[in-house]
């Protein structure tokens, strides 16, 4: 059911998403060069497995370029994880990145025919698949510890106990998109749609932090890990 009404928001999108595209001219993409500097990056983008630190890097971005993040995750998920019916979700997504500067983090596919087209850069965390499923671990122990210890101080263990099944599903999660989202990801830039994108395909966190400090300083210089 879902799915089919992903479908029917998508055709009817169709036509607006072709009026706001932007920078979609090889000419206006190749004026970017996000591997070596951010300056012409307006509307970023980051994928990235779970676990991967799509956020964190988002943060760090929008906080540098001084530009609002957009938290696709903030948007769809509610108090004690609920989560936001698919027609809400898409309008709060498209107020969000209104805007004509930002920085979003996300994979969600019920959302990516309204971010899509008013990306303009992309930044892929392509990691190997142990060093999320490694965050996911930590993460998981340090929000379930917190959890613990407030149903030791009798606020209830229901939370913690949600909080496992949670860390469960995304550990699943991440191993299940490790190999799709490798095979997808370059299909789906190559589409004449997503041309207009300019794409940072980026391996490792140590290479993420160097493209980092190099794309913030703008040098030349030196080529990107892709």
């Amino acid at each position: 059911m879902m799915q089919e009404e992903v479908k029917r928001h998508r055709v009817a999108s169709e036509t607006a998403a072709a009026q706001s595209h932007v920078n979609t001219s090889p000419s206006t993409r190749s004026l970017r060069h996000p591997a070596t500097t951010l300056r012409g990056c307006r509307r970023v983008l980051i994928l990235g497995k779970t676990g991967s630190g799509k956020t964190t890097l988002a943060r760090e971005l929008s906080a540098v370029l001084k530009v609002p993040h957009v938290e696709l995750d903030a948007l769809y998920f509610g108090p004690n994880f609920s989560t936001t019916p698919l027609g809400l979700l898409r309008e709060r997504t498209s107020a969000a990145i209104a805007g004509d500067r930002w920085v979003t983090d996300g994979n969600k596919s019920a959302v990516r025919d309204v971010v899509w087209p008013r990306a303009d850069t992309v930044i892929w965390l392509d990691y190997p698949w142990v060093v999320c499923i490694w965050r996911l671990g930590k993460r998981a122990i340090g929000r379930a510890s917190v959890l613990k210890s407030e149903a030791a101080q009798g606020n209830g263990n229901f939370g913690f106990a949600l909080q496992l099944i949670t860390g469960a599903k995304a550990v699943l999660r991440a191993l299940r998109s490790h190999m799709g989202q490798r095979h997808e990801y370059p299909r789906m830039f190559a589409l004449p749609e997503n041309q207009h994108f300019a794409v940072v395909r980026l391996r490792s966190p140590r290479a993420t932090r160097r493209w980092l400090v190099r794309a913030v300083d703008g040098d030349p210089g030196r080529d990107a890990e892709v």
